[in-house]
């Protein structure tokens, strides 16, 4: 059976809470990645991702103050996690119950990693 550590990415995208929509953006972009991780000194504060860029410019009246807006006003805070010891199909079970496609991964209270539908997928079809 997998395991998350085994499926887990640990090149994380994050971005500071003061970061914009369309830097937090770029910066998913470069890493081709559909989701940032907001963090301050160490600490998850919340997931940022491309449903929120479309929510941000759908429910704004003006592209450019969307683009210009602070993440954390479109991020989920407290985002729910998984341990890296969880198996694959346990991850599986959180994102499809939750409405999700990624989940950050939490060892011991530190942030270690980041798990996608992608990534699960991958994992299923190794099997």
């Amino acid at each position: 059976m997998t395991i998350i550590r085994e499926v887990m990415r640990t090149d994380l995208v994050t971005v500071d809470p003061k970061a914009s929509v369309t830097e937090a953006a770029h910066a998913m972009s470069i890493s081709r990645a559909g989701s940032a991780l907001v963090v301050q000194e160490g600490e998850l504060l919340g997931i940022f991702t491309e449903r929120d860029i479309m929510r941000a410019m759908a429910e704004s009246s003006n592209a450019d103050v969307a683009r210009v807006s602070s993440v954390t006003r479109w991020m989920t805070e407290d985002p729910v996690t998984i341990g890296p010891d969880a198996t694959a199909g346990e991850a599986l079970d959180v994102m499809l119950s939750g409405g999700f496609r990624h989940l950050p991964v939490m060892d011991r209270g530190s942030l270690v990693g980041m798990v996608s539908m992608r990534d699960l997928a991958r994992s299923i079809a190794r099997e």
